[in-house]
């Protein structure tokens, strides 16, 4: 396969990807969308955590809520776990890696709140953990995984909303998690403000 070929392969995947989960993941995404609102508006919060792409990805979703998308409103309140180093090395260092959210979710979390959890593979044990801190603080759940959707996908409960990207690879897993995020804030924003 010449390398033209093979970059196009990425587009056309990846656009196989995002058919693929349209139709299935359209009504979770609307569902979440209406939970942040809800969750916003009674003063809550979003608290968001991942590992490599997925802690970008978390990121990317706190830094849309907090500052705006793509249009003008006040701040939401929104924290990404992943982004307090000092928080991390201490957490990792003296107790487990495996706490570096968890134990950030049980200091921070209150009930009401949610907590939005990206794993491409639903495995990840610190985010696996962070939902149980949240279940424990009776917060609820958004996550956002793939392939079968994992440990995660077993242990969502109540009024918790799968994500689950039916996809075997990362990478499309991850692209369509960086969608689900944009329209997700797009929906919140919708709820918020009204149509355009």
């Amino acid at each position: 396969m010449e390398l033209k070929q093979r970059v196009r392969q990425h587009f056309e995947d990846s656009i196989a990807a995002k058919q693929a989960s349209m139709d299935v993941l359209a009504p979770a995404i609307a569902a979440a969308a209406d939970k942040l609102v809800q969750v916003l508006i009674t003063d809550g919060k979003i608290l968001s955590c991942g590992n490599g792409g997925s802690a970008a990805d978390a990121q990317h979703f706190a830094a849309e809520m907090v500052g705006r998308f793509e249009r003008e409103r006040p701040g939401l309140a929104a924290i990404a776990l992943s982004t307090d180093t000092s928080a991390i090395t201490a957490i990792a260092n003296d107790y487990d890696y495996d706490m570096v959210f968890s134990k950030q979710v049980s200091a921070i979390g209150r009930a009401g709140d949610v907590l939005l959890a990206i794993s491409t593979s639903g495995n990840s044990p610190n985010v696996v953990s962070a939902i149980h801190a949240a279940h424990e603080r009776q917060m609820s759940v958004i996550a956002l995984t793939g392939k079968d959707g994992g440990q995660i996908g077993e242990i969502l409960a109540g009024d918790d909303i799968h994500l689950c990207v039916p996809s075997q690879r990362t990478a499309r897993i991850q692209e369509v998690h960086i969608t689900a995020i944009h329209a997700l804030c797009d929906a919140v924003d919708y709820l918020l403000l009204g149509g355009e």
